[in-house]
C-alpha cells in the first residue's frame, strides 16, 4: 500500500516531464507528444534604444529576413524606353516632289515630272494626274489604268522619286534655310544638316509647322520627333 502511494506521484511527474520534452514512453521521442512546429514562428521585434531591431526567422522554405521600422523598398524597374512621338510611315507625294515615270516601250512618256502647287503631274495622252497624298505605288496604278483604258495596251509603269520636296529649318542653327528631305530623319538630324546649334540655342523643345490635309498645325516636339517632308522646324533661343 505504501509502495503504490509512492509510485503514483513518481509516474505522474515522469509523465509531465515527458510531455514537456516531447518524449513518449511507449515509442521514443516525438512519437505522440511532438512539440516541434512545422514552421518556426517569427519572433516579435526586440526593442533597442527605442527602435525595433531586425530579426530573422528560419522556416521550412528557408530564412526570411524581416526588417521593422522602415517600409519595404519596391524592386527597381528598368526605365521605360522613350517613345518617339510620331512614326515615319509611307512617303506621301506632294508639291515640290520630282518624279521619274518610266513607261516600258513609250519613250515619249518616260521622263521627270514635277508635282505642281496643285499636287498634280501632267502626263502626255492622259493629261493631269493627281499625285498629292498618294504613294509612288498608288500613282503607278492610276497612270497604268488611265493609259491602258484607250492609249497603251497593257502598259508597264514604274514611278520613282527623283528628288524629295525640301524641309525648312529656322532659328538658332548655324545655317538656316531649305534642305532636301531625307527619309526617316528627326529634328536632331535636321539640326545636324543645318550645321548644328548656335551658342544661344535651346535643346529642349522645338516647334514644327506642318500642313495636314490643307490645314497648318504647329507642334511642340522633342529632338527625336520624326520630320515630314515640307515641315518647317524652328529652334528656340535659350533663356538664361
Amino acid at each position: 500500500m505504501y509502495a503504490r502511494r509512492v509510485l503514483v506521484p513518481v509516474a505522474a511527474a515522469l509523465l509531465v516531464s515527458g510531455c514537456a520534452h516531447g518524449t513518449d514512453f511507449l515509442g521514443g521521442e516525438g512519437a505522440i507528444f511532438d512539440s516541434s512546429p512545422a514552421v518556426a514562428a517569427v519572433e516579435a521585434p526586440a526593442i533597442e534604444n527605442g527602435s525595433p531591431v531586425p530579426v530573422s526567422a528560419s522556416g521550412a522554405q528557408g530564412v526570411v529576413q524581416t526588417t521593422f521600422g522602415e517600409p519595404a523598398t519596391p524592386p527597381m524597374l528598368p526605365p521605360a524606353p522613350h517613345a518617339v512621338a510620331d512614326s515615319d510611315g509611307p512617303y506621301l507625294l506632294d508639291s515640290g516632289d520630282k518624279l521619274r515615270v518610266f513607261v516600258y516601250g513609250q519613250p515619249n512618256l518616260s521622263r521627270i515630272y514635277p508635282v505642281d502647287h496643285g499636287g498634280m503631274i501632267t502626263v502626255p495622252l492622259i493629261g493631269a494626274v493627281k499625285a498629292r497624298g498618294l504613294t509612288t505605288f498608288d500613282l503607278e496604278g492610276v497612270i497604268r489604268r488611265r493609259l491602258g483604258a484607250e492609249f497603251v495596251r497593257n502598259p508597264q509603269v514604274t514611278v520613282d522619286i527623283q528628288e524629295n520636296r525640301p524641309f525648312f529649318i529656322l532659328g538658332e542653327v548655324r545655317t538656316a534655310g531649305k534642305y532636301p528631305y531625307v527619309s526617316g530623319m528627326t529634328i536632331e538630324t535636321a539640326i545636324a544638316i543645318a550645321g548644328g546649334f548656335t551658342e544661344r540655342a535651346s535643346d529642349r523643345t522645338f516647334r514644327i509647322t506642318r500642313r495636314i490635309n490643307g490645314y497648318v498645325e504647329q507642334i511642340e516636339a522633342p529632338s527625336d520627333y520624326v520630320v515630314k517632308p515640307g515641315d518647317t522646324i524652328y529652334v528656340y533661343e535659350r533663356f538664361l
